[in-house]
């Protein structure tokens, strides 16, 4: 007898999975958030500062980039605590670590935004007679977020998605709400097409919405 399909479990613990997209959500919210104050600042720096602090700030971005998450979330949530004295919960070690993670692929997001302003602009800055900070504020910065918006967006969709990483570490995202309704009712297949289906909807949202963001910020220009 073939496998027969049954969702009637699947939506009896719905909220498990409603709850854990929520959640998923927030983590990718709050660590792209930061994730853009690392970047920003990082880019900054690296755009204005000498060779040391380039080579520092590279490193930072090559190890980030070259070390998969999961292994990154292994090592700040159990690795981290037995080399120094720090406890902090499961979900702030996620967040901390998706934080670090976004932060060194914006850096160059936002260095290649910064290193993309025409030079015309940047001109006009000084001719005004605007001082270097000025001139960063108000139009290096403002240009840069036009540029760079596209990569923006993608970079929060990849995030949204990353957040299934922290079911590892038991963190009751969307991923782990799934695997804990398959450990309890065994639907494998059906817990995982609801699930599989909500990361699409959910993706397709939040492009749709971004997109919408970004032909604004065009329209402005």
């Amino acid at each position: 007898m073939g496998y027969a399909l049954n969702f009637n479990l699947i939506w009896r613990h719905f909220d498990k999975l409603w709850g854990g997209l929520l959640l998923s959500l927030e983590l990718a919210v709050i660590s792209i958030a930061i994730g853009i104050v690392i970047g920003l600042v990082l880019a900054v720096w690296y755009v204005s500062a000498g060779r040391v602090v380039r080579a520092v700030i590279a490193a930072y971005v090559e190890f980030i980039r070259n070390v998969p998450l999961i292994l990154l979330v292994y090592l700040v949530f159990y690795g981290l605590p037995t080399v120094v004295d720090i406890a902090y919960s499961a979900q702030t070690s996620f967040i901390a670590t998706l934080s670090l993670y976004s932060g060194a692929y914006l850096v160059e997001v936002f260095r290649s935004g910064l290193e993309a302003v025409p030079r015309g602009q940047i001109d006009a800055g000084k001719a005004i007679g605007l001082t270097p900070w000025q001139r960063l504020i108000h139009v290096r910065l403002p240009t840069m977020l036009r540029i760079t918006l596209p990569a923006l967006s993608n970079t929060f969709i990849s995030l949204f998605k990353d957040t299934s990483v922290a079911s590892v570490i038991s963190v009751p995202e969307l991923t782990y709400g799934a695997q804990w309704i398959n450990f309890n009712t065994f639907r494998i297949v059906e817990v995982y097409l609801v699930v599989t289906a909500m990361y699409l909807l959910t993706g397709y949202a939040l492009l749709f919405g971004l997109r919408l963001v970004e032909r604004r910020f065009r329209a402005a220009r």
